[in-house]
């Protein structure tokens, strides 16, 4: 690496688990590297999932970004791919150690467009304490969860975004992955018992669910001693760590739908590299640091990060620091379904969870609302 001074810049989500953890392997690297600076920038996390990456892409070098961009980057190169530029075996190693197909979901076109230096999908928590207080059981099964939720104890994120994955989940579990035809989301019999399962457990929750995400969720858990159970969210590791929030979250495996465990919808976020950045050498040195089994199991992870790299999942640190957040979680990941990536499935995405949130909230006719999703969904085709 050149003696030039070299400045880079990256964008990540504003929550400990996005910002402080890429922070610190910035601060480390330029520590290592007295000639670079790193500066973070921070956005929302509806702006995380919403943004267009070619937009960032002519401001920032690094971009943390969200899977469904693959499909959207291969078409577009607005990043750069990843195996060009990265060593064979480093690539290697990181799809050998996947966590579920977190690896994958930012291949397309031939090319690996992101690294998955962090990973997700719903899972279960609880509040043990309340459990314990209440003498309650975790539930096993999705009438077990009803019942729970009957009580007033259970709550899940409800905005959106988090709807539309929870439908892919409950389609996934009644025998049927979504956008896989060329005229329909999901048959019209699976995407009714779904619309209907997602709707008869959110009547039971309280109403304002449906302006959470999966942090306002923890939070609310956290915070007050009204909610004991989070069927499935986006997991983050920080609940589960001494010291971060009033109280702790347990972190576990889902409940049972149709006889077998949730299938949830993969998320996480991979780091990726604007096809525009002038420093290449130095900036895919910075990435290949980040991606390491070594950072990902210490200096990422011990500064609020969730690491993609499955030696992390299975590491004793790891998982002494969070309660076995990893060991118990991973099942879930590894089984978790990988969402449709087509360049057009973002214009999906941004606007079909609307009408099913509104759907849960009030009810209505599941024909027209599958009709709806439908004309989106064949519209997004074409992009």
């Amino acid at each position: 690496m050149s003696t030039k001074r070299v400045q880079l810049k990256g964008i990540t989500w504003n929550h400990s688990r996005g910002f402080t953890s890429m922070v610190a392997t910035a601060q480390r690297f330029s520590e290592l590297n007295p000639n670079v600076d790193i500066t973070w920038e921070k956005r929302s996390l509806q702006a995380f999932a919403d943004e267009p990456i070619n937009e960032l892409a002519k401001r920032y070098d690094l971009l943390i970004i969200d899977h469904p961009w693959a499909g959207f980057a291969g078409k577009n190169n607005v990043i750069l791919p990843l195996d060009e530029h990265l060593p064979k075996a480093f690539m290697q190693d990181l799809e050998e150690n996947s966590v579920g197909r977190s690896h994958e979901s930012y291949s397309s076109n031939g090319h690996q467009w992101a690294l998955a230096v962090d990973a997700a999908t719903p899972v279960a928590s609880n509040r043990p304490d309340i459990f314990e207080e209440k003498k309650l059981n975790l539930p096993e099964t999705y009438d077990d969860l009803l019942e729970l939720a009957k009580q007033g104890l259970v709550i899940m994120p409800g905005i959106p975004q988090d709807t539309l994955m929870n439908f892919y989940m409950m389609c996934c579990n009644l025998g049927e992955e979504v956008c896989t035809s060329p005229n329909h989301v999901v048959s019209e019999e699976i995407g009714i018992k779904a619309l209907q399962m997602l709707r008869e457990l959110a009547v039971e929750m309280d109403p304002q669910i449906f302006d959470w995400n999966p942090i306002q969720v923890y939070e609310a858990m956290t915070r007050t001693d009204k909610y004991a159970y989070c069927p499935w969210a986006y997991g983050y590791t920080n609940y589960s760590r001494d010291g971060y929030a009033r109280k702790l979250l347990h972190f576990h495996d889902m409940v049972e739908i149709n006889g077998i465990g949730a299938i949830s919808t993969l998320g996480g976020t991979g780091l990726a590299v604007s096809a525009e950045t002038k420093e290449l050498e130095t900036v895919m040195k910075y990435v290949e640091y980040v991606g390491s089994e070594a950072c990902q199991k210490t200096i990422f992870f011990d500064n609020g990060g969730q690491p993609g790299h499955r030696k992390a999942w299975l590491d004793n640190h790891t998982n002494q620091v969070t309660k076995n957040f990893f060991k118990n979680t991973l099942p879930g990941l590894d089984r978790s379904f990988l969402r449709p990536r087509y360049n057009g499935h973002m214009y999906f995405q941004d606007r079909a969870g609307t009408p099913i949130r509104e759907y849960m909230m009030h009810g209505g006719d599941e024909n027209a609302l599958l009709a709806q999703l439908n004309e989106l969904y064949i519209k997004s085709l074409d992009i």
